[in-house]
């Protein structure tokens, strides 16, 4: 009888270990959610992205806490926002003593791999397996950061290296008795948006819709929006980013709006190899040549269209290999019976302005930046083809994924568990409001600290530094966020609500005027020892920043 209970508590161990899920956490850089068909296809075809949402549901009020690349991730990793995980923004390191959702997976059982883009540090904690990109990463025969191989290049086209380096982990290192967390990580489409050699052709010489807001003048808005350096026409690197040669930059008299500009497309194009280069500049020197003719005559809103069309090109042409592949790992799952008890998930580290308001980057607590697509399937779990217009954010990740697998979260851990909205509890999910600080200013792209509250109905924002602005903005009413209403009378109650709202989420994830000053100082002070001013061409704005500090110090 000992012998037959001790066999019979080992199977249903056995039973209760089996029945945790797989899962697969694909994400890709900077993909925004209007370049997804599933949620329009007036840009792209994403059929095989389409599949997880068909299979599952559809988020269409996911957003992220603060819109820029390496603190996403470190939101993601971590379930905490920004100021208590430490990762404010792009400059500073990663705080590894962080506690993130694959060390406790790893510790509970799973057997963990990340492929792709990472961002920071250079040996991911929690991971059995890892081949991830230095930094940013290039497209074209990039380098990897190996676990056990040390630093490699590989030859080919980055979006497709990561998934042979992902199904070869599948094929071959996953083990068959454990439950798996596969971090699945794209590049792409991060800037310079370089499509595969195969895309080429294709994207080279389609044409796309115009959003109606790409000629927006910001007459509605503060100065934080009229003074982004974000625009496509002004701001954009003609050699990086529009792929203008740069000895026909010279002939054409085409200043460098940044000393990035010749460099970053060396820095990528170079990386080719002679057969490489010889299909690239067969399509890209066409591109040339037809600029260089049209050059002359364009006036300023014509040379606007054309460089929209330019980075709709290239930004698309990289999303379709995104898609191409997605779909081989689908297919994989599909063959290899693995999709039965594994939860699937797409998103980006954020969102992208895509010409909306003439504009490309993120940042912004706007629509385009900080939303961003989600898409989750789990078979058996989750209803085929259905939808949530609920707020969620990247910071739920962790608790869902421990939650799913059966695991406690840590304490401090800030997020919600997804899991009642994916599996039909929706009278379990309780937020209805969500909170968004974003921290790198002055920076690239010039776009001023904020913090902010976001419901489904109001944003109300305020920018603090270097200026002290609010707005208000009805998400219902003016969908496009055209017209800061945060001075009209007819929405005062709305305002004195939302502003109660906001600090009662200010106190409870523990954010402060005390904390966000802390930050800038230490950035400021970064800045200021490395004679560091980043910024582009507000010279003269920087300059007053920096004097205006120099005075307040000495006083």
């Amino acid at each position: 009888m000992v012998i037959l209970a001790a066999v019979l508590l080992s199977c249903k161990q056995e039973e209760k270990k089996a029945e945790r899920p797989n899962i697969i956490f694909i994400m890709s850089d900077d993909h925004a959610y209007q370049a997804i068909s599933a949620y329009s296809n007036h840009l792209i075809e994403t059929p095989n992205i389409d599949r997880i949402a068909k299979m599952g549901m559809l988020f269409t009020n996911a957003s992220v806490t603060n819109s820029i690349c390496a603190p996403s991730r470190a939101t993601i990793l971590t379930g905490k926002h920004s100021h208590l995980n430490g990762k404010v923004d792009n400059h500073f390191p990663f705080d590894t003593t962080n506690i993130t959702f694959p060390q406790i997976l790893k510790e509970n059982g799973y057997q963990t791999a990340m492929f792709g883009k990472l961002h920071f540090g250079n040996n991911p904690k929690g991971f059995d397996q890892f081949k991830i990109l230095p930094g940013q990463g290039k497209y074209y025969n990039p380098d990897f950061i190996t676990k056990d191989q040390g630093t490699i290049q590989v030859e080919g086209y980055v979006t497709d290296i990561i998934t042979d380096m992902t199904l070869d982990w599948l094929q071959n290192e996953r083990k068959a008795d454990q439950p798996f967390l596969l971090m699945y990580l794209h590049k792409a489409p991060h800037r310079e948006w370089l499509p595969a050699e195969r895309h080429l052709a294709e994207f080279t010489t389609r044409k796309f819709p115009e959003p109606t807001t790409l000629f927006d003048d910001y007459s509605g808005r503060g100065r934080a929006a009229h003074e982004a350096e974000m625009n496509l026409l002004k701001d954009m690197h003609w050699a990086g980013d529009s792929k203008i040669y740069p000895k026909v930059m010279d002939q054409l008299g085409l200043a460098e709006t940044s000393s990035w500009d010749k460099a970053a497309f060396e820095g990528e194009v170079g990386r080719l190899n002679p057969a490489q280069r010889a299909i690239w500049d067969q399509y890209y020197q066409q591109v040339n040549e037809d600029f260089k003719k049209r050059y002359p005559n364009m006036s300023e809103k014509d040379l606007m269209s054309w460089r929209y069309q330019r980075y709709m090109q290239d930004y698309l042409g990289t999303i379709k290999a995104v898609d191409e592949n997605v779909g081989r790992v689908l297919d994989y799952l599909e063959a290899n019976n693995l999709m039965e008890n594994t939860i699937i998930v797409y998103t980006s580290d954020q969102g992208f302005y895509l010409g909306e308001h003439g504009w490309f980057d993120k940042r912004f607590v706007y629509d385009e930046s900080f939303k961003t697509p989600l898409l989750v399937a789990w078979p058996g779990k989750i209803a085929p083809g259905s939808k949530s217009n609920e707020m969620v954010q990247n910071l739920d990740f962790a608790q869902t994924f421990l939650e799913a697998a059966g695991i406690p979260a840590p304490k401090d851990m800030q997020g919600e568990s997804l899991i009642p909205l994916l599996t039909g509890n929706t009278e379990k999910w309780t937020r209805d409001a969500v909170y968004y600080h974003y921290y790198e200013y002055p920076s690239v792209h010039m776009v001023k600290r904020h913090y902010a509250i976001v419901t489904k109905e109001y944003k109300l924002v305020h920018y603090y530094f270097d200026t002290d602005e609010w707005e208000l903005i009805d998400r219902i009413k003016d969908p496009q966020e055209l017209k800061n209403v945060y001075d009209d009378p007819a929405y005062a109650d709305i305002r004195k609500n939302l502003h109660s709202r906001l600090e009662g989420l200010r106190k409870k994830y523990g954010d402060n005027s005390q904390i966000s000053q802390r930050y800038l100082n230490e950035y400021l002070d970064y800045l200021e020892e490395n004679k560091s001013y980043a910024g582009g061409k507000n010279k003269d704005l920087l300059n007053k920043i920096f004097e205006d500090r120099r005075k307040e110090k000495a006083n």
